[in-house]
């Protein structure tokens, strides 16, 4: 083990940043994964009790059905922010345990509900916890892990929690036509998730919490102990002498939304990336919600439609993955833009596309390109909001997406049915040109470089 007793004092978070990735890096990665995996696994089931739920025995009313799927999404846009109030508050690993104790709850109740009331209030429990799990994890990811490798790791995590999705749909797949005990297969499902986000709750509580966020907090003796764990997994003995302080004692110590709102930069970037996850979703969620019955639109038959839509979502996964390998050495802004781009000359391509083929690629390289920008639009954000409020202003621009994102369906649907497939994709442009505007005028990223203090 290395002695740096002789080094100069320095804060926490500098500490904390010229480590190298370390066993408890990789271990908090792993944990953060299989949640967002069981994140994602619990969003996409809502795809497959559509498809269930329309189909004898239970022919829901569409009405019904509706209100189903919308419980997962408004439960999000409500318990994002106060999940990110609590990750300011009280600590983001408290804050993502807490999530995923909730998601425990919800899934378990969805599993053994008896009817559709108790069914959509037990997935808007879930909706509640889903929706703050993704930002809380983003949040945590960019205040320990080393800056050389942190946007490679918030991808790493988004790429394999992707994975969730195809997962749940296989699962539920295979057990459909002989379910175990003759119970259904989307009850198992749920009762898996459950299982999973036990399983990640007991885990967080073996990591440490963020020493960068606790010592932003006032919480020094803490901050140094959970310092000091990093610095053991990397086989450094800490300096004896205290460490620097990382906050300015003349001030007193402000988190969450007192934070955000009492720096005017911070409120500024708050604003910018609420207004991106606002944009994001009629493109990133409108394409592949809408693809497939634009695919019909076009002539092709059911089978092939969804066909199409399975392999198009093969894509997102595997494209975060390889992206995570660069993405540390290019400038966030300028992907950014670059990914916004390549969506508007896809879309275009595949409104006027015919043949099978080229519409399975350009649907492929859409969904990839969509994924790799929701992925990089979390580092850039997290990287720029301040320690003490990060937590907060995430999960207010995740909650504005998941409005969105809840609007899109029935925005989207009647445009396409009343103006056409060009009128979809012009209107599909239009966010997406807003969104590259904004992303131009915003403050370069800090891609290598130490997160906002």
């Amino acid at each position: 083990m290395q002695d740096h007793s002789g080094d100069a004092p320095t804060t926490i978070a500098a500490r904390l940043d010229r480590l190298p990735v370390t066993r408890l890096h990789l271990a908090i990665l792993a944990v953060c994964t299989l949640g967002l995996f069981t994140d994602v696994a619990e969003v996409t089931l809502s795809n497959a009790l559509a498809a269930i739920f329309l189909a004898p025995p239970h022919n829901m009313p569409r009405g019904s059905l509706s209100l189903l799927l919308a419980s997962v999404f408004a439960g999000g846009a409500v318990g994002a922010p106060i999940f990110g109030l609590l990750g300011d508050r009280f600590g983001r690993r408290t804050a993502l345990q807490a999530t995923l104790v909730l998601m425990a709850i919800g899934s378990a109740a969805a599993a053994m509900s008896a009817g559709l009331t108790e069914l959509t209030l037990a997935r808007a429990v879930s909706g509640f916890a889903i929706g703050g799990f993704p930002p809380l994890a983003a949040t945590y990811l960019a205040d320990v892990m080393p800056p050389r490798r942190r946007g490679a790791m918030l991808l790493v995590c988004a790429g394999i929690g992707f994975l969730g999705g195809t997962a749940v749909i296989l699962l539920v797949q295979a057990l459909a036509p002989a379910p175990p005990l003759e119970i259904a297969a989307w009850r198992w499902a749920l009762a898996l998730g459950a299982v999973l986000a036990v399983l990640g709750a007991v885990l967080f509580a073996l990591l440490p919490d963020s020493p960068r966020w606790l010592a932003a907090t006032g919480r020094a003796a803490q901050a140094e102990r959970a310092c000091r764990r990093f610095q053991a997994a990397a086989g450094i003995a800490p300096s004896e002498v205290p460490a620097e302080a990382d906050l300015d004692p003349r001030h007193p110590v402000q988190a969450g939304f007192r934070a955000m709102l009492a720096e005017p930069r911070q409120r500024r970037r708050t604003a910018l990336f609420v207004a991106l996850y606002a944009l994001s979703p009629w493109a990133t969620v409108g394409f592949p919600l809408l693809s497939a019955v634009v695919m019909l639109g076009k002539g092709f038959r059911v089978d092939q439609s969804l066909a199409f839509a399975s392999l198009s979502m093969l894509g997102p996964p595997l494209g975060t993955l390889l992206t995570a390998a660069v993405i540390d050495r290019l400038e966030r802004r300028a992907c950014l833009v670059a990914l916004v781009a390549a969506m508007v000359v896809l879309g275009t391509i595949f409104a006027v596309g015919e043949t099978f083929a080229t519409l399975v690629l350009i649907g492929l390289a859409f969904n990839s390109a969509a994924a790799i920008y929701g992925g990089l639009l979390a580092v850039y954000a997290s990287e720029l909001m301040s320690t003490a409020s990060r937590a907060s202003a995430l999960t207010c621009a995740w909650a504005g997406g998941r409005v969105a994102a809840a609007l899109t369906p029935i925005v989207l649907l009647p445009v396409l049915d009343g103006y056409g497939v060009h009128a979809l994709f012009g209107l599909l442009t239009a966010t997406l040109v807003a969104s590259g505007a904004l992303v131009l005028g915003g403050p370069p990223g800090r891609s290598g470089k130490p997160v906002m203090h």
